[in-house]
């Protein structure tokens, strides 16, 4: 179950392979090329010299390319383009500062009297330049590139997000399970992201020693397992591979990051998580206060039939749910446990948990479920 699960979000980019393979058959074909060069009997000893290294040298280099590429696996974009970035401005900065230093350059090794190789020393000192204005730029820009943007006057280039946000699942909003019947719906039209450590902690929780822990993590892949299969929505792994979540540790906490740098919302059943989104500025979706939105609304003077299940905490009171889970408080209840009566609702009270219906046993009021006559 758990490397199908996992195995669900995995799949391999053809288009790469195709760049790879066309990038490797370029570089053998410039291989062949040089070392036929190096063959030639009808060539100087330095060309045929040049071919056979020319040759050699671009093999290692696709080798070690493609070898690099293989290695690292989470490439992040703003890596990549804060290296792009730096060289560019590198190149430009040691253009710049060269331009300004070269006459003081030719100068000093004219007085020194270094004509004969003074070009030579000119090369090696401008490549020198180049190199520390490179280094700068990149190892500032790697450094920094969390805070730093592209930006053109009154144009910033930022990631934008169109439709809806996505939603950015928990653990226990999956191990519930009503997520999957709210999917069912076709209620939700946005894409739903399941973090890949959610998925492992949801794994963890499936292979622990205790029972109920194992069979609630059971439960949630049992979940994942009917979510994916369901053709109303998108269900996305997110490898979670962010540079901001690097030295964070926690799974709620990681949570929170992920959502806020994705710009999505947080669905939980987790009262502390629903706290620490609204203390980080993320919004989050709570199913309990969503389902209790959800419940039937009762007035004063209405009637509800109901069950008494058990006493109440004071005399006389009894107690009943509703189909939905409402808890029912009946006045005088007590003596009906195990019956099924007709109550006048006097009063509704709303609490974090839920809401309570307070009633007394009869009425000729009108059912709210029922048309009147």
């Amino acid at each position: 179950m758990k490397a199908h699960i996992s195995d669900i979000f995995v799949g391999s980019n053809k288009l790469l392979w195709v760049v790879r393979f066309v990038f490797f058959a370029m570089a053998i074909g410039i291989a062949t090329d040089s070392f036929i060069i190096g063959l030639d009997d009808t060539k100087p000893t330095a060309g045929r010299v040049v071919g056979f290294v020319t040759s050699v040298a671009v093999l290692l280099l696709c080798v070690g390319v493609m070898a690099l590429d293989w290695a690292t696996k989470n490439k992040q974009i703003t890596t990549l383009a804060a290296i792009y970035f730096g060289l560019l401005l590198g190149f430009l900065v040691g253009s710049l500062f060269w331009a300004a230093v070269v006459p003081l350059v030719r100068e000093y090794l004219h007085l020194i009297q270094l004509n004969a190789v003074g070009t030579r020393i000119e090369g090696w000192i401008q490549l020198l330049i180049t190199v520390l204005s490179c280094y700068v730029a990149v190892s500032t820009l790697l450094q920094t590139k969390d805070e730093f943007r592209f930006i053109i006057p009154y144009v910033e280039f930022s990631k934008q997000l169109k439709g809806a946000k996505p939603l950015v699942l928990d653990t226990s909003v999956i191990i519930d399970g009503r997520i999957a019947d709210i999917c069912d719906t076709g209620i939700i039209d946005t894409k739903l992201i399941i973090p890949r450590f959610v998925l492992q902690e949801l794994q963890a929780i499936a292979d622990s020693s205790d029972k109920i822990r194992r069979n609630r993590g059971r439960r949630g892949l049992d979940v994942l397992k009917r979510m994916q299969g369901n053709p109303k929505i998108e269900l996305q792994m997110h490898e979670g591979n962010l540079p901001e979540l690097r030295d964070v540790q926690k799974v709620d906490e990681r949570l929170v990051v992920l959502a806020k740098a994705l710009s999505a919302h947080v669905v939980t059943n987790d009262f502390n998580l629903n706290k620490i989104c609204g203390l980080q500025g993320v919004d989050v979706i709570n199913l309990n206060e969503l389902s209790n939105a959800l419940k039937a609304v009762a007035l004063p003077g209405e009637v509800l039939p109901v069950k008494i299940v058990k006493q109440g905490d004071q005399i006389g009171q009894g107690i009943g749910y509703l189909d939905d889970g409402t808890m029912v408080v009946v006045e005088q209840g007590r003596q009906a446990i195990g019956q099924d009566v007709i109550i006048t609702v006097t009063s509704v009270l709303q609490t974090p948990a839920g809401r309570m219906i307070f009633g007394r046993i009869g009425g000729t009021g009108e059912h709210p479920s029922l048309p009147a006559k």
